[in-house]
Order: structure tokens, then C-alpha cells, then sequence
């Protein structure tokens, strides 16, 4: 456990690997998470939208993102929610990348390699052996 200074408000707080936030501000995400829970728990609004629940809430999408993400909201139950991808913004339901950056960061991961391995074997073509003075 350290100090550090709450990145929500500033105020300064004991750390702890549970709480990245001081006591006040987890009070009122706290809070915030019940006015979701509450609104998600009806039957009709199930189907929400992110900007739905915004909207109805009052909670900012971020915090949202945060309780989706820190596995409070489950998604299987809510099927029109999601987080954005962290590469296009792409609306995903698990992972950090939708499929199609996720295939794109392989492809280009895949040149990559194959150019390392072009460059060992130029290098390995570029050696010189030469026989030792002795052997003649």
C-alpha cells in the first residue's frame, strides 16, 4: 500500500490493489453502479443501448466502459451493450480488439517475422570462410 493522489478528484488516499480511487469517489461510483443496476434489472430496459443508460442514468459512458470491462456488468445478460475496440472504436464484447484489428496486428506481426528471417538469412549468406593458414 502507498499514497498516491486519486486520479478522479486529486485528493490524496492510501492505495490499495483492490481500490485505484479514494474512499469518496468509490462511494459514488458505488452509487453510480446501483442507479445502472437498478435501471438494467427492469425487464424493458434490458435491450439498452450505452447511450440509452447514459441517458437514463445520468452515469458517465466511461464508468460505464468501467464496469463492463471490470466484469460487474456481465454482457451475456445485456446484448446491446458493449466497449469500444482500443484500436478502431469498433463496439466489442470481449478482448481489447475487434476481430478485424485483431487479424490486421497478426498480419502485420507475420511480415515482421518473415523480415527478421530474411535478414538472418542474408546475413548468413554474407559469411566468409576462409581456410586456415596451417591446413595447406
Amino acid at each position: 500500500m502507498s499514497l498516491a493522489n486519486c486520479p478522479n478528484c486529486g485528493n490524496l488516499f492510501v492505495k490499495n490493489p483492490f481500490r485505484d480511487i479514494c474512499e469518496s469517489c468509490y462511494r459514488e461510483e458505488e452509487e453510480a453502479f446501483e442507479k445502472v443496476y437498478r435501471f438494467l434489472r427492469k425487464r424493458e430496459n434490458r435491450m439498452a443501448t450505452m447511450m440509452q443508460i447514459v441517458d437514463a442514468t445520468g452515469v458517465k459512458e466511461s464508468l460505464l466502459m468501467k464496469f463492463i470491462k471490470s466484469g460487474r456488468l456481465k454482457l451475456a445478460q445485456f446484448p446491446n451493450l458493449g466497449y469500444p475496440c482500443d484500436r478502431c472504436g469498433k463496439l466489442i464484447r470481449e478482448g481489447r480488439l475487434c476481430a478485424n484489428c485483431s487479424k490486421d496486428l497478426n498480419k502485420q506481426l507475420e511480415m515482421v517475422q518473415k523480415e527478421e528471417e530474411r535478414k538472418k538469412c542474408r546475413h548468413v549468406e554474407n559469411v566468409y570462410y576462409t581456410k586456415r593458414g596451417d591446413e595447406n
